[in-house]
């Protein structure tokens, strides 16, 4: 299994009032432990837990760091959250790491610990984003089990599950949902706007599925998981609208957009097929091709050819075309009575 580094939690400061814990980071080190470090000038004890609730009564595993930094036991096999008790006031901060250590996962990650609406953290344990999932392990699905799972989205096309199909649900007893399209249009129209706005037009092209995916967030139904192919683009843009719509600002969802370059792994995404057997299917040759290129296939960052984030080109279109993303929200059905109703589902 490969573990690397993980952005797990940025307080960030503006109109909020500043945290005693700050800048909060769990990073997985080795299967069975993670380093946990943050800001404070008091002395800082760390609990774990199974659950994503700051709850401070349980007996801590440090005591009294003043270092900054501490390195605990906590098995990949399992997810668990720290909590991290400022010793000045006795106030609780939750973290945990954002990438979960799938050995077979490409980009799974956690939504939670960002600074949303009224200086409140958007919940960990409750909203999940990913790549594809065909070749998950046991071990995987034993980690993916404990998550509470009550939803899958899976934002990909007919082609895209024709050769990939998603098991998770099936494994974990989640509601499956999906919206049957072809992708050829949708990588037509990325492919015609020669390396500028290659998202313009993908939140028509998508409309029923993030209608799809911001209908579970509001049923509150367990946790929701959501997921393209890379789960850097569709899935990029569906992080974006629930991180808008719950108040992060847009510092925030373009360094969380920009950590599918770090996070993917492309070799996880597609089980190993004969593109001759598949020679209409675009997905399939997409992946063919980008194996064939030197050294394989590889996240590429996810600017334009100008230099500007895919991203931040598409928050321009969105405030443009439809005065900001809560005003493309209603045009999916989402109210401001759901805004508020997902704020207060979703932040703590």
């Amino acid at each position: 299994m490969r573990f690397k580094a993980s952005l797990a939690l940025v307080l960030l400061t503006g109109t909020a009032p500043a945290l005693a814990v700050d800048a909060v980071m769990v990073s997985r080190i080795d299967a069975e432990h993670v380093k946990v470090s943050w800001n404070d000038s008091d002395a800082v004890d760390i609990i774990v837990t199974d659950t994503p609730v700051a709850a401070g009564a349980a007996v801590p595993v440090v005591k009294g760091n003043r270092k900054g930094e501490a390195i605990i036991a906590m098995p990949a096999s399992k997810r668990q959250f720290v909590v991290l008790r400022d010793g000045g006031d006795a106030s609780l901060t939750l973290a945990a790491e954002r990438e979960l250590p799938l050995a077979k996962g490409s980009n799974f990650r956690d939504l939670g610990g960002y600074r949303g609406a009224g200086g409140k953290t958007v919940r960990w344990g409750k909203v999940f984003r990913s790549g594809a999932l065909p070749l998950l392990t046991e071990e995987d699905y034993t980690l993916l089990g404990g998550l509470n799972l009550g939803t899958i989205v899976d934002l990909r096309s007919l082609e895209e599950r024709e050769v990939a199909a998603t098991q998770l649900d099936d494994r974990s007893g989640a509601l499956f949902v999906s919206n049957d399209y072809s992708l050829k249009p949708l990588m037509a129209n990325m492919g015609s706007m020669q390396g500028e706005y290659v998202y313009t037009g993908m939140e028509k092209l998508l409309a029923p599925q993030y209608r799809s995916l911001f209908k579970r967030l509001l049923a509150d139904d367990g946790a929701v998981m959501y997921h393209c192919s890379a789960g850097q683009d569709r899935t990029g843009i569906g992080s974006a609208l629930i991180l808008s719509a719950l108040g992060v600002d847009r510092e925030t969802i373009l360094a969380d957009y920009h950590l599918s370059t770090q996070l993917r792994r492309p070799q996880n995404e597609m089980p190993p097929i004969d593109p001759a057997n598949f020679p209409n299917n675009p997905i399939v040759q997409y992946y063919a091709a980008a194996a064939k290129k030197p050294g394989g296939i590889k996240a590429e960052p996810l600017y334009s050819a100008s230099g500007k984030s895919h991203l931040a080109q598409f928050f321009e279109v969105i405030d443009r075309d439809y005065g900001g993303v809560e005003g493309y929200l209603a045009t999916l059905g989402i109210t401001a009575v759901d805004v508020a109703r997902l704020r207060s589902l979703y932040l703590d």
